[in-house]
């Protein structure tokens, strides 16, 4: 009998194993609150930055963090997955008016819903599908917006540096770098022709299991931007690993696997629930489907 073989690169994850969360500013709590927790169905955390003056959002996995300050608007798209987009769409119709005078749009698009926040940050939701894995809720990808001739860059960088599984495809429209984050999560790279917003400073979280490698690295170039402690370092800028061309700003607020927060369990709630079709016992999210739907 001849012996199974199996593709074995299929389970590589690589050395990124968590983008943990994203952190954009906002201006207003009240309405940062409106949109993320009411309108999109997330959570605020209840145990951390539970004032005035920063807020930390649930999402699976995953948070958005959202301190008060003049707004920041990441350069591109956020990619999310939650159980229900009926619920969403029922929510998304009666949040217009409470978000009427922003940014604040949405619209249904090939099988997802494409949202822009009260500042300006894009959202393309999805239903769980097998291309996101097991993911129920979450956020399964974050795509940004590169110059033309920096997506193969980007990807050395990351496959080099980071010591990530990294692809490059060219197209007509663009090339994008794809970088494999864990089991269900991606960074996307886009390359356009069209203007760039300046940088302003939002930046993501990612744990990494070889802490010291990349950090010998970038520290070598200069480009570590903050030294934050023993289990944490930041940078800003990804370059082309072999001519050092700078070729994307965002930074990372890089965390090795002895981080306190590392492996934190998140408080999720069921968006389902509500007074009109209570079930007992459903208030928590369940990642395996056994969610309540209903009127949300």
């Amino acid at each position: 009998m001849a012996e199974k073989t199996y593709e074995r690169t299929t389970q590589d994850v690589g050395n990124i194993l968590a983008m943990e969360h994203v952190n954009v500013t906002v201006p207003d709590q009240a309405l940062a609150l409106q949109f993320y927790v009411q309108t999109l169905g997330l959570t605020r955390d209840p145990y951390m930055m539970v004032g005035t003056d920063n807020m930390w959002v649930n999402v699976g996995e995953q948070q958005f963090h959202l301190p008060t300050r003049a707004p920041q608007v990441l350069r591109g798209l956020i990619g999310l997955v939650v159980p229900d987009l009926n619920g969403l769409k029922r929510r998304l119709e009666r949040a217009q008016p409470k978000l009427s005078g922003t940014s604040f749009c949405c619209a249904e698009e090939n099988g997802h819903v494409s949202i822009t926040c009260p500042w300006g940050n894009q959202f393309r939701v999805h239903a769980p599908s097998p291309q996101f894995g097991d993911m129920t809720l979450g956020i399964p990808y974050l795509e940004f917006m590169v110059e033309p001739h920096s997506a193969l860059g980007v990807a050395q960088f990351y496959k080099e540096i980071m010591q990530a599984p990294a692809t490059w495809t060219p197209s007509k429209q663009g090339a994008v770098a794809c970088v494999q984050v864990g089991r269900s999560q991606k960074l996307l790279f886009r390359e356009t022709t069209s203007p760039i917003p300046a940088y302003d400073g939002h930046h993501i979280a990612i744990y990494i299991a070889n802490f010291s490698a990349p950090h010998a690295f970038l520290k070598e170039r200069g480009l570590v931007s903050e030294e934050s402690d023993n289990h944490q370092y930041r940078f800003r800028s990804i370059t082309d690993p072999d001519s050092g061309r700078p070729l994307c700003e965002l930074e990372h607020e890089v965390r090795s696997m002895f981080h306190p927060m590392w492996g934190r369990e998140l408080v999720n709630r069921n968006a389902g629930q509500n007074i009109f079709a209570y079930a007992h016992g459903r208030d928590v999210f369940a990642s395996q489907g056994t969610h309540v739907g209903g009127r949300s």
